[in-house]
């Protein structure tokens, strides 16, 4: 495939996943409140009913995985769309606690086919070993989905009331997704093209290696499959506390909740600058190297905050949007650099199964926090940030045999 109809390829993903994660993953931050006040439950079940949707994305991962390794990605990401659009629907339709749980269990179906995850391995089954540049590229433009997904959200709500916003997102998904993830290349035209075969499945990719040092690989591939997911698992956690709090804990630190809100805003402008270094100057190390530094960002920015307090908000939320940014470049090249292309759909699933899992209790767990210790809550995520920093350091002998 040309060079140009690449980019055309990641400007078009891009603009999708800018749109899935603004109207899903971004949603409660802005709506959780008016949502659970007009519907008569507490804020915390709502982050509930989102904690659901995720963990059932976490079960759906492996599976959309796989069948975008065979099939490719462009019909599963828009049948997301309608997913999408029918979760949101039916949010905007709910009556109470029942309504409410329902659509969200359907949003966690379209979250476990419409993501990151999805768009990584579409990517991967359309380039294979050269999907590096392409997911940065997707992942520059999603960087914005924070930024333009708050602030939208929030003027549709004053605008025509949650649900209001909730069929608003809905009809982006139609309007936009739609056409967006339907003009993506069919997989049969870009193999064609490049002359590439189809990619085996992970397991078949796991039993092809039949030489004398097999067993001595699979305990490799299972350690680094073990400290992979616990890096996925832990730094989730943390994006997802933060997607979810991070305003309110910007006010517990001293800040005004104009500043706070105004603040947070940063977190996608700094994802996408971090992006760019990555697609630049850290392009040319391995990126186990530009995890490693993206994990270190956010332990050093809570220190900072913790120690100064209101006045390094903007420092603090900068480095984590930036180790944000490059972490989830990381979360799609990092597989794909250790185990290589054959399976890779179907191996990211799995891999972020234990990531979906924590970011199924990360907003309830971190605002039962807030409200226990206010503030103080940060050093949990700082810990957990230099714990993987640490199981990164003992990823390196294996990215190097």
């Amino acid at each position: 495939m040309r060079p140009a109809s690449q980019r055309w390829t990641v400007a078009r993903l891009g603009s999708a996943q800018t749109l899935a994660w603004a109207s899903s993953y971004y949603l409660p931050a802005m709506l959780a409140v008016p949502m659970a006040r007009d519907l008569g439950v507490a804020t915390s079940m709502v982050f509930a009913a989102f904690s659901v949707a995720l963990i059932v994305s976490a079960l759906l991962g492996p599976l959309a995985g796989r069948t975008i390794d065979r099939h490719g990605g462009r019909s599963v990401l828009v049948g997301t769309n309608l997913l999408f659009a029918a979760s949101l629907a039916g949010l905007g339709l709910a009556q109470g606690p029942i309504g409410l749980f329902a659509a969200w269990v359907l949003m966690g179906v379209a979250m476990g086919s419409g993501l990151y995850e999805a768009a990584f391995a579409t990517l991967v089954r359309l380039y294979g070993k050269d999907s590096r540049g392409a997911i940065t590229g997707i992942t520059l433009i999603a960087g914005f989905a924070s930024t333009v997904g708050w602030p939208l959200s929030a003027w549709m709500e004053v605008q025509w009331g949650w649900r209001g916003a909730c069929f608003g997102w809905a009809g982006l998904h139609l309007l936009a997704g739609v056409p967006l993830n339907g003009w993506l290349p069919r997989i049969d035209s870009v193999a064609n093209a490049q002359n590439t075969p189809a990619p085996m499945t992970a397991m078949q990719g796991a039993s092809a290696d039949a030489s004398p040092h097999a067993p001595a690989a699979a305990t490799r591939a299972l350690r680094t499959t073990v400290l992979l997911s616990f890096v996925f698992a832990v730094t989730w956690f943390t994006s997802t506390a933060m997607a979810a709090h991070l305003p309110r804990l910007l006010q517990a630190s001293g800040t005004s909740l104009q500043a706070a809100v105004g603040i947070a805003a940063l977190v996608g402008p700094a994802q996408v600058v971090a992006r760019l270094l990555e697609f630049g100057l850290l392009r040319r190390m391995h990126p186990l190297l530009s995890a490693q530094l993206a994990a270190a960002a956010h332990p050093v920015g809570a220190a900072i905050l913790m120690v100064v307090g209101a006045p390094a908000a903007a420092v603090f939320t900068v480095l984590h949007g930036a180790g944000n940014g490059i972490l989830t470049i990381a979360k799609g090249t990092l597989p794909l650099v250790l185990f290589g292309p054959a399976g890779y759909g179907e191996r990211q699933g799995l891999l972020m199964v234990p990531a979906r899992v924590a970011q199924a209790f990360a907003p309830l767990l971190f605002g039962l926090l807030l409200d226990g210790v206010g503030a103080a809550a940060l050093w949990v995520t700082a810990l957990l940030g230099v714990a993987a920093l640490a199981a990164l350091w003992v990823l390196r002998p294996v990215a190097r045999q």
